[in-house]
C-alpha cells in the first residue's frame, strides 16, 4: 500500500512539473540530451544490424538444418518422435522451439510442435504452442486460427472453436483454405443447433470461393439445402 501510494504520489509531481513548465524546448534546458539521444539510436540500429546478421541469421541457418530431422518424422506422422527424439542425437520440435528461440526456424517449431500435440490429443498443449507461433501473409495466420479452432472444438469449447473458424476464414484469400475453414465453422454452427449462422457460412463458400476442385465446394448445396435453404 505504501508502495502504490508513492508511487501515486510520484505521477502526482511529475504532471505538476511538466504542466508548470515555461514552454521551451527541453533542449533548450539540456542541451546535450538531444546528442545522448541521437547516440542512443545509432546504437540500437548497429547493435540490432549486428545482432541480425552476426547472431540471428547463422543461428536460423543452424536451425534449418537441425530441423530436418524433426520433420522427417512428421512427415511419417510420427508425431511424439518429432516432438522428442527424432532419432541420431538430433533435437524434436520441443527443444528446437526453445534453443533457436528468436529465429524463423524456432518460431516455425512452435507450429510443428502445436500441430503435433494436436494429433496427439494433448489439446492445451496444442493451443499452448500455437499461440506462441508468430505468422504473417495470406496462408499461415489461416492455418494457426484453423489449428487453434480445432485444438478448441476437441475440448468442447465451442464458442471459442467458432471463433477460430471464423477467423481462419476471414484470414485468407485461398479458395481452398477459406472453403475449408467456412465448411467447419457452418458444420459446427449447424451442430449447435446455429442455423442461420451455418447457412451463411455455407453460402459465404458457394459464393465467394468458387473451386470445382474442391469437394468442399462441390458438396456445398447439399449443406445449404440441409441448413435450411432448400425448405
Amino acid at each position: 500500500m505504501a508502495k502504490r501510494k508513492v508511487s501515486q504520489e510520484v505521477e502526482e509531481i511529475t504532471v505538476q512539473e511538466v504542466n508548470a513548465a515555461p514552454a521551451h524546448p527541453i533542449w533548450d534546458k539540456y542541451p546535450n540530451l538531444l546528442l545522448y539521444i541521437a547516440g542512443a539510436v545509432v546504437l540500437a540500429v548497429g547493435g540490432w544490424w549486428m545482432y541480425k546478421n552476426m547472431v540471428v541469421a547463422p543461428k536460423q541457418k543452424e536451425a534449418v538444418a537441425a530441423m530436418w530431422h524433426a520433420q522427417q518424422q512428421f512427415d511419417r506422422d510420427s508425431f511424439r518422435l518429432a516432438l522428442e527424439n527424432p532419432g541420431g542425437g538430433f533435437d524434436g520440435f520441443l527443444a528446437l522451439a526453445d534453443k533457436f528461440s528468436g529465429t524463423p526456424a524456432g518460431n516455425s517449431a512452435n507450429y510443428y510442435a502445436g500441430v503435433c500435440y494436436l494429433q496427439m490429443g494433448d489439446f492445451d498443449n496444442a493451443i499452448s504452442y500455437m499461440e506462441k507461433f508468430d505468422c504473417e501473409g495470406d496462408l499461415l495466420p489461416a492455418m494457426k486460427y484453423g489449428v487453434l479452432g480445432d485444438a478448441y472444438s476437441e475440448k468442447g469449447d465451442f464458442g471459442k472453436a467458432l471463433d477460430y473458424y471464423e477467423k481462419a476464414s476471414g484470414a485468407t484469400k485461398n479458395d481452398l483454405l477459406a472453403g475449408h475453414y467456412l465448411k467447419k465453422l457452418g458444420m459446427l454452427n449447424e451442430m449447435q443447433g446455429n442455423k442461420d449462422a451455418a447457412l451463411k457460412a455455407y453460402e459465404r463458400l458457394h459464393r465467394e470461393f468458387p473451386n470445382p476442385a474442391s469437394q468442399d465446394w462441390r458438396e456445398v448445396e447439399k449443406y445449404i439445402y440441409r441448413a435450411g435453404a432448400g425448405k
